[in-house]
Order: structure tokens, then C-alpha cells, then sequence
């Protein structure tokens, strides 16, 4: 990207201060603020001239780098004082789970001095673009999947653009690069009450690009999808739970709702740091409540009685079931279809069995030969079977571990799809140097594969992958490769699984995922 193209940054760091911009003043007045110590950062973020996710996140740490330098003097440095410092930053607003994730990320970093953690944290502006901008790619690609054809009218709520991150967006970039693809018609942007962020910040920020957009009524949104006007809801999230349960601006979940009732797609767009995996679902999410203030009146102008009270939630947590995809830079997660019995699952699994084709006494008498060649001629189905498997395990492991030869397919599509390493087991004899063996049991016969040693790295979680599952031996044997590399297996995973075998009940009490069942 050329310097001329390269997008606007909102946040730097500047010798030793914090360049942010004001989102207070906006859209009227555009002013920077310039944060030099610890107290001012908090007060920023509390306040919301500094806020979206990511970029308290990235804010976050720059002020531990910030805390670091300033508690550092004639060679020594003060590390329980950083570390207080660390602790008040990441409580300045409880929701966001990227506040708490950088403040911990840079100080992994303590240890090594002041400088290390401002690398890391400067390099943590940079990755952000990087994170973003791919997000917003896949976004754009789902988007396009799941809406007509034509110039589109899209929905959005609160601020999710380069305001809300170090540059790009999340939610409000794909909107950007659907416009530059000539694929927005009008975005309808919520006001976003109570703070007016969608009025004051996204509509700000779409005007600056030169995309058509309204402003809408929050109250009104559902009544917009009625009629017709909206093709897709397009949102970003401030945390989202294990099972795809997501926290962001209040009133997101009844846009969910409203986009359900009327068939609309709901794509929420973030980065994976968004992901909470400690949280099983969305009730352990931490909801920041505001000051009535901020209801009964708005700038200076009191709107309700004296002493009205209110109620002020920043956020709402909306069920994964109502959302279509969450997108990352990473995959395009679908938590409202888990891998499990459902309609979705049920109709991969009959598509899987209408292609396989079955060779009687091949490759010896008695053995019936299932070729899997029809599956991966078929135009999408590798593509929705790593998906599936990679939702089913997702979080879970570091690693693929695919089984020559035919596991290497489902294995490397696993791996694009999940944006993890890939390492390939190999039959005997077939690799260099030294290698870990395991012999096991085929239905046909007895084999063997082999791992160069060190090529998985102790403590990884390794997802291990192949075609088909009988007896279990070949998974078997990759499970002890695995466990030889000192790695952790976090499950198995097969395209057919011939049921009556024992397989299965071999690999427990590993989970394992197949996606078509077999009886022989």
C-alpha cells in the first residue's frame, strides 16, 4: 500500500504521549488529543473521547508503555507501579474485552524493560490494520454471498469505523469497501442513543467517503427492515463469548431480533482478539451501566425531570442463534449452525454420502474401498465441510495434523479455514532426518507413520485429521505422534466414519467430529 493509500491513522504514539482524536467534539469539531500520562488516558477512555474496542485496546497500550517509561529512572524501573498502572487502565471500561487482552499483551513484555513494551505496542497499531483490513475482505465476500445481486441498503449501528480502531473499521470498513466496489445503495445509520454515536460518529465518517447514507430513528430500524429497506445489518462487537453470544452497543440485540423476524442478514464484524473463550455464553458478560445523565438530558439541555432515573446500559448481549456470521480476519464463523444434529448438519452429511463411491474387494478381498474423489470435485463442499469441523472444534486447538495421503485434503482446508499451521504425517520412509513412528492397524493390513521430530511444538493443541475413520488405528497413530512431539491432542476429525468397527470407542476419550456416517 502506498503512502499516498495508506489509511488514516486515529491513534499514535508521539514521544511519549498519546495522539488521539477527540470523538467528543465531533462531527462539528475535529480536535486531537494529546494524552501524556496514565490519569488522562483513563479519563479519555471513561469519557469516550477515546472509545471502540480496538482502539481502547490499542490506546490501552500505549499507556502501559506510557507507565513503563515514566517509572523508569538511572537504570532501574519500577515494575509493581506499571503493573498498578496496567490494572486501572484495563478496569476503565469492563465490557470491551480488547482493553484487558492488550494491557496483558504488552505485559508479557515487561520483563525485557520500558522499550519492549512500547515495540509492542506500536507494533500492535500496525497489526491492527493488517487484522482489519482482512476482516473487512472476508466480510465483503460473505456479504456479497448472502445478498442480491445489485446496489445494496444496509443497516448499521454505533461507530465501527476508523474512529472506533487504529484506522480501517471493522463493520463500517466492509461498508467502505462495498461502496469503492459499487455495491452500496444507502446506509441507513442509526442514531444509537443515548450518545448519539451513529449520528455524530458514523455518519460523520460516511460523509467523509462520500457514501450515501440516512440517518435512523433507533426506534424505527425494525419498522425500515419491514418495508423492505434493508438488505443486511452490519455491526461490530465489544466481546463475544465461546459459543458466539456477542456484547456490543445497546440496542444491537433488538436488531437482531427485528433482522430474524424479516429474513435479514445479521453480520457482525471484529477481530478475533474480540473473542472471549474463557466465557461459555453470553450471560458472564459484564455490562457496563453509564450515568442517567446521559439520558435525562443531552449537551448541557436537561430533557427529563430533576430527579428522573434511568436506565442506562451500554451494551446488550445478542444471542448467537440471531446472527448470520461473525466475521475476523481469520473465518467467517456461523454460530447460529453448530456441528451437531441439526438440519444444516444432516444435509452435508446426505451430501457426503450421495458422492461417495464404493469398490468391492479393493484393496483385498473382503475390503469395501470408499472413494471420497466425488466430494472434493464438488463445487463447495471441501470449503463447507472444513467449516464445519473447524466451528466444532473452534478454539480448541493450535494446530492440524494431517494423515497421508487422503486426510491431507479435509486437513489443509481446515487449516486455510481456521488460519492455524498445518503439519503433515507421513508414511514410512517418505521423510529426511530424524522422526517419531507409530505402527498401527489398517482394516486391510498394518502400516506406519512417521513426524520429524520438532516439527510440532511442545504444548500445542493439535487438531489430528484424515479421511476416513474404521478401526481407529491410523488416528491412533497420530495421537501418538502428537503426544511423542510433548503436543496435547484436542480431537480427531474424518469426513466418514464407518460406524460398527469400533473406531470411535478406540479414540475416546478424545472428541471426534465426523461428517458422514457409514454402516458396514
Amino acid at each position: 500500500m502506498s503512502a499516498a493509500n495508506a489509511p488514516r491513522a486515529s491513534i499514535t504514539w508521539d514521544e511519549g504521549a498519546i495522539l488521539a482524536i477527540d470523538q467528543r467534539g465531533l462531527p462539528h469539531e475535529y480536535r486531537e488529543l494529546r494524552l501524556e500520562n496514565v490519569d488522562q488516558l483513563i479519563t479519555a477512555i471513561k469519557s469516550l473521547a477515546v472509545r471502540g474496542a480496538p482502539a481502547i485496546g490499542l490506546a490501552g497500550a500505549l499507556g502501559v508503555a506510557q507507565s513503563a517509561h515514566r517509572h523508569c529512572g538511572d537504570g532501574r524501573w519500577d515494575e509493581p507501579a506499571v503493573r498498578a498502572d496496567a490494572e486501572r487502565i484495563a478496569a476503565a471500561r469492563p465490557t470491551a474485552v480488547n482493553l484487558a487482552w492488550a494491557v496483558r499483551r504488552v505485559l508479557d513484555r515487561l520483563s525485557e524493560g520500558p522499550q519492549a513494551v512500547l515495540a509492542e505496542a506500536v507494533a500492535m497499531l500496525d497489526e491492527d490494520i493488517t487484522v482489519n483490513s482482512a476482516a473487512v475482505a472476508r466480510a465483503v465476500e460473505l456479504v456479497e454471498s448472502v445478498t442480491p445481486a445489485r446496489p445494496l441498503r444496509l443497516l448499521t449501528h454505533c461507530n465501527t469505523g476508523r474512529l472506533a480502531t487504529a484506522a480501517v473499521g471493522t463493520a463500517l470498513g466492509a461498508i467502505v469497501e462495498l461502496a469503492a466496489r459499487g455495491r452500496v445503495a444507502e446506509v441507513l445509520v442509526d442514531e444509537t442513543r443515548p450518545l448519539l454515536q451513529g449520528a455524530r460518529l458514523t455518519a460523520w465518517e460516511l460523509d467523509e467517503a462520500g457514501i450515501p447514507y440516512r440517518l435512523c430513528i433507533d426506534s424505527a430500524a425494525a419498522a425500515a427492515m419491514s418495508r423492505g429497506l434493508v438488505d443486511c445489518v452490519l455491526v461490530g462487537a465489544d466481546r463475544i463469548a465461546s459459543n458466539g453470544d456477542t456484547a456490543n452497543k445497546i440496542g444491537t440485540y433488538g436488531l437482531a431480533v427485528a433482522a430474524a423476524r424479516h429474513g435479514i442478514p445479521f453480520v457482525v464484524v471484529a477481530p478475533e482478539s474480540t473473542w472471549d473463550e474463557r466465557l461459555a455464553e453470553g450471560s458472564g458478560i459484564v455490562i457496563e451501566e453509564r450515568s442517567a445523565a446521559e439520558v435525562t438530558g443531552w449537551n448541557g439541555t436537561l430533557n427529563a425531570p430533576v430527579d428522573a432515573k434511568a436506565y442506562n446500559p451500554a451494551f446488550d448481549v445478542t444471542p448467537a442463534e440471531l446472527i448470520t456470521a461473525i466475521v475476523t480476519e481469520q473465518r467467517a464463523f456461523r454460530p447460529g449452525h453448530p456441528v451437531g444434529p441439526d438440519r444444516r448438519t444432516v444435509a452435508l452429511s446426505e451430501r457426503i454420502s450421495g458422492l461417495l463411491e464404493e469398490f468391492p474387494d479393493h484393496p483385498t478381498p473382503g475390503v469395501v474401498f470408499r472413494d471420497l474423489s466425488g466430494l472434493y470435485a464438488e463445487p463447495g463442499l471441501l470449503a463447507a465441510m472444513a467449516a464445519r469441523v473447524a466451528d466444532a472444534f473452534r478454539g480448541r486447538y493450535d494446530r492440524v495434523l494431517a494423515v497421508e495421503a487422503r486426510g491431507f485434503v479435509l486437513g489443509s482446508a481446515i487449516a486455510m479455514h481456521a488460519g492455524v499451521p498445518l503439519t503433515l504425517a507421513r508414511k514410512a520412509g517418505k521423510l529426511p532426518g530424524a522422526v517419531h513412528s507409530a505402527s498401527h492397524a489398517l482394516e486391510s493390513g498394518k502400516d506406519e507413520l512417521e513426524l520429524r521430530e520438532r516439527s510440532i511444538d511442545p504444548g500445542d493443541r493439535v487438531l489430528c485429521v484424515d479421511d476416513v475413520l474404521a478401526t481407529g488405528g491410523t488416528l491412533g497413530a497420530a495421537a501418538e505422534l502428537t503426544e511423542a512431539c510433548g503436543a496435547e491432542v484436542a480431537g480427531m476429525a474424518v469426513v466418514v466414519e464407518l460406524t460398527g468397527l469400533g473406531g470411535a470407542e478406540r479414540l475416546a476419550p478424545h472428541k471426534t467430529v465426523s461428517l458422514c456416517e457409514v454402516s458396514v
